[in-house]
């Protein structure tokens, strides 16, 4: 607090005297800074790359277009929330090649008005996150700071393949398995939740779990290394909702996606807390649903698949005529999924 008793916002300190704040929340242990050769303070980081391969992919979130401060249900999402997100998110692009993380960096542009807890809560959830989703060997390396209107986050990670070969989305085969790892739909019932006039705190704790799966994702980071060294074909994250992505790898493969109904009514199933107060269709969250981040991948029909994974359905080849897509019981699905330039 300051003289006045208001919390101090970033326009009260200088860049060197912010930094000094979020530095010492980002260090890890040893155990997580193996790949981060010089971390934070130079001009740029110097990370390893033992096998001459580095994946590596780059996200952002954008206040009002990722995520919103107040939300209508009266939650108020925290710097911990867009910390947590932000390397969840990223995460799970390492994992879904196969690879295992090993540094990122971030970018944040933040209004003049920004509280300094708030920053400091966002570099916490962010280390929390890698702690805790079980990226054993992934460190904060750097980033940079700027000033905008909107709160914007930006993360760019690196990951190892560890000698191996990425598993990238054009793989699957006819008669391969379509598997499932991570939850489907959790999120955006928890967002269904976050924009309903339903009050935060009448939601029960069995329904709260959705809602916390939207803030802090929970991606299975030890599935992708997990798929690749089972000989699985194609693999990719589930961000943007299972049918948007299901088609994605249908098209890469050219192939077609059969979804399996008993399975997808299984998954439906599991979001009925949400879905009985909302009066709303769960399938609809399976299928169109985002932001669970868990993974889909195909396998070999012979090959047992790893732990974690669930079938829920088939890869088939294309008839004469027919273009890639996605199936359930032999028509098409049309459930849309996110996109950022639709919504």
């Amino acid at each position: 607090m300051d003289a006045a008793g208001q919390q101090p916002t970033v326009s009260a300190l200088s860049e060197g005297e912010l930094l000094a704040r979020i530095f010492p929340r980002l260090a890890m242990d040893a155990g997580h800074t193996r790949a981060t050769l010089l971390g934070p303070g130079d001009d740029a980081a110097v990370v390893s790359a033992p096998d001459g391969k580095t994946v590596i992919s780059i996200d952002t979130q954008v206040q009002d277009q990722d995520f919103r401060l107040h939300w209508p249900n009266g939650y108020r999402t925290t710097g911990f929330d867009v910390g947590w997100k932000a390397a969840a998110q990223n995460l799970s692009d390492i994992n879904a090649m196969g690879a295992t993380a090993t540094s990122l960096v971030v970018s944040l542009t933040l209004p003049p008005a920004t509280p300094v807890a708030w920053v400091e809560d966002l570099a916490d959830g962010l280390t929390c996150a890698i702690r805790e989703l079980g990226a054993a060997s992934c460190s904060v390396a750097g980033g940079d700071l700027g000033r905008g209107r909107e709160i914007s986050v930006s993360v760019a990670i690196l990951g190892t393949l560890d000698g191996g070969q990425a598993v990238l989305r054009s793989g699957a085969r006819p008669g391969d398995v379509l598997a499932l790892a991570g939850t489907a739909g959790h999120a955006a019932a928890g967002l269904a939740l976050l924009e309903s006039e339903v009050p935060v705190d009448r939601i029960s704790p069995e329904q709260r779990v959705y809602l916390d799966l939207q803030c802090r994702p929970r991606p299975p980071l030890s599935a992708g290394p997990a798929a690749r060294a089972a000989g699985a074909t194609a693999m990719l994250d589930v961000s943007d909702g299972m049918v948007r992505d299901g088609r994605r790898l249908a098209v890469a493969s050219s192939v077609a996606v059969d979804l399996d109904p008993e399975q997808l009514a299984r998954l439906a199933d599991r979001l009925r807390p949400a879905a009985e107060l909302l009066g709303a269709d769960p399938g609809e969250w399976v299928l169109g649903g985002g932001e669970d981040h868990g993974l889909l991948a195909t396998f070999p029909a012979e090959a047992p698949l790893p732990p974690g994974f669930t079938a829920i359905g088939s890869i088939q080849a294309l008839g004469n005529d027919e273009g890639p897509d996605v199936r359930i019981a032999g028509r098409s699905a049309d459930t849309g999924g996110w996109d950022h330039f639709a919504h």
